[in-house]
């Protein structure tokens, strides 16, 4: 409860920005453990995904979203920005990520979304680490200081965690005054179900990132909690056979080391055992078939 004499705050923080500027490594810095998978991929975001975090101060529900982006015409790259664009009208704060040192034509158009949604902004400049010069920053940021009126501009490095507490404490002054929403303990709204179908597909994407682009995503079939452990089966859709030969590999050695990796990372998120089953089936052209991605769970909401 808020009390007469500390005010409380809570409310949403959408992150936004186009693919692969570590948006998901930011929430996960934020949050303080891993609730969105990473890769060096773009567009391995495929879900908008809410983050909690509670201090003293009050409650941030980080929204981190996929990658607005302009290529591919398929009805999931629709999906994907649908789903980012939509949420920018209803949250209280937008925290723009980009990559230092690097503006592009999807920078613009994420940039026009936050210009259409009228929603206070912070910048933050991302990967300063991978900078040589300093100087190459500050020339960036007077540079887009005078595309937008941002509410801040905080250099950042989401993979070394510098910076990040500052942009926790400026999201945390923008937002309205109320009673926290969730329980302290809490830091995500999605299901150990999804979380489990977002960690196998984490390490198809780190593993098969040049094989297979955009063609592979992941059902859960089965999730059962066993007291001590969680059985759980999963099908990894592809569209084309050859695609699943490439998956498989050689006696189908690939998909197993595949498997023994997502579930060791599904035992260290859940904090118990798994066993994991996991098969590979074709769905012709599911990337661009409006049916089959929302049969997979994706939405635009």
């Amino acid at each position: 409860m808020q009390s007469e004499d500390k005010v409380t705050r809570c409310g949403y923080a959408a992150i936004v920005g186009r693919p692969n500027v570590g948006k998901s490594t930011l929430i996960n810095r934020l949050i303080g453990q891993k609730i969105a998978i990473t890769s060096h991929k773009p567009q391995t975001t495929r879900h908008a995904i809410l983050g909690i975090k509670t201090t003293d101060e009050g409650q941030i529900l980080f929204v981190d979203t996929p990658g607005i982006h302009k290529r591919g015409g398929k009805a999931l790259n629709r999906i994907l920005n649908q789903t980012a664009e939509s949420v920018l009208p209803d949250v209280d704060v937008i925290v723009f990520v980009v990559q230092a040192g690097s503006w592009t034509e999807e920078d613009e158009k994420v940039l026009a979304g936050i210009k259409r949604s009228g929603r206070p902004t912070i910048l933050v400049l991302n990967k300063m680490d991978k900078l040589e010069r300093r100087e190459e920053a500050l020339q960036l940021l007077a540079e887009l200081s005078k595309k937008y009126a941002f509410e801040q501009m905080i250099p950042t490095s989401a993979l070394q965690g510098k910076q990040v507490d500052v942009v926790e404490s400026e999201v945390m002054k923008l937002l309205p005054e109320a009673d926290i929403w969730y329980p302290e303990d809490q830091v995500t709204d999605r299901s150990e179900r999804f979380l489990a179908a977002e960690l196998l597909r984490e390490q198809l994407t780190r593993r098969y990132a040049k094989e297979l682009p955009y063609a592979v995503t992941v059902e859960i079939e089965r999730f059962e909690d066993e007291g001590s452990r969680y059985r759980i089966s999963a099908v990894v859709w592809v569209e084309k056979p050859g695609q699943k030969g490439i998956l498989l590999g050689h006696k189908g050695g690939a998909m197993k080391e595949t498997a023994r990796i997502a579930r060791e990372s599904m035992e260290s998120s859940f904090g118990r055992k798994v066993w994991l089953d996991v098969w590979v089936k074709v769905k012709k052209s599911w990337s661009s078939d409006e049916r089959s991605i929302a049969s997979l769970g994706y939405t635009d909401q």
